[in-house]
């Protein structure tokens, strides 16, 4: 499994870079190259090369999708430290983006990489139709902004210190983290002209999101700072609304559980095919960072 996260990684930190080489230099690319480039496991995009698999996509595309996925991704993260979000100090092991080069660059770096990410998916190297592209950039639009990433990041912070119903923190959970793992799910279908497994696949994703916070949830309850890469505790100190604040940590771990059975059932008609999904799901839940 590890082998096959790292491989995706490099192939999509190798794009990442050539693409950046023949941008025209500015001094926002060292804070963007920064947040983008190091650590990072690529979930996201092993995600999208998995279900591209269960259809024969073309691994190449594959990764340039995803190279426009990780793009969204750090600029959600870059956000998320910054003072007036979460204010985190530490991610990934190193300085946030906003403590190495300061607040506004770090907003300027963030903003830049969300346009980037359009820019990847319209680029004539991405060997798909337009109307293709004009598809996934909408989708991709859609689940980055008030409705999805954006959405979820403003609940979040509105939540803090409140009682609130398992429905609104899913909802919460599935804007801020499952819309855009249901991106990945629903890319490969758009690129293979399988449009009537939209709904089904892009539910398939908002599980696997919402089943990826619970596991950083879980991490940041019970996990150590240094294995992490980030400060643990903060969601308890914040008053953050999450599972595990309103059903308890065990209770948490069964919701999980029944979760990834769930998106199991689901993928069972695809046999062998969604091995490697499958495989991606239990690392997931495993993972300590």
């Amino acid at each position: 499994m590890k082998k096959k996260l790292n491989k995706i990684a490099k192939d999509t930190n190798f794009f990442l870079k050539k693409y950046l080489k023949s941008q025209k230099k500015t001094e926002l690319l060292k804070a963007m190259k920064y947040g983008l480039l190091p650590g990072g496991k690529k979930i996201r995009s092993k995600i999208l090369v998995d279900v591209g698999k269960i259809f024969n996509i073309n691994y190449n595309v594959l990764i340039q999708i995803g190279a426009a996925v990780e793009c969204i991704h750090a600029y959600t993260l870059i956000h998320d430290d910054l003072p007036c979000m979460d204010n985190d100090d530490l991610r990934r092991g190193k300085p946030s983006t906003h403590k190495k080069f300061g607040e506004s660059t770090a907003v300027l770096a963030g903003n830049s990489l969300l346009t980037l990410a359009f820019e990847i998916l319209a680029n004539k190297n991405l060997k798909i139709s337009d109307n293709k592209k004009i598809l996934l950039i909408n989708y991709i639009s859609n689940c980055s902004g008030h409705e999805g990433v954006a959405g979820g990041q403003y609940s979040d912070l509105k939540f803090e210190n409140k009682t609130i119903s398992l429905r609104k923190i899913k909802d919460m959970q599935f804007k801020k983290t499952g819309r855009l793992f249901s991106f990945c799910c629903v890319a490969p279908l758009i690129t293979a002209n399988k449009n009537y497994l939209i709904n089904k696949f892009n539910k398939i994703g908002e599980n696997i999101g919402l089943l990826f916070q619970i596991s950083d949830d879980l991490i940041d309850y019970s996990g150590n700072s240094k294995i992490a890469g980030k400060k643990t505790r903060k969601d308890e100190a914040k008053g953050k609304a999450t599972l595990i604040s309103l059903l308890g940590y065990k209770n948490t771990i069964k919701y999980s559980n029944k979760l990834k059975q769930n998106i199991f059932n689901e993928l069972a008609k695809y046999q062998n095919r969604s091995k490697n999904l499958r495989e991606t799901i239990e690392f997931i839940l495993s993972r300590t960072n």
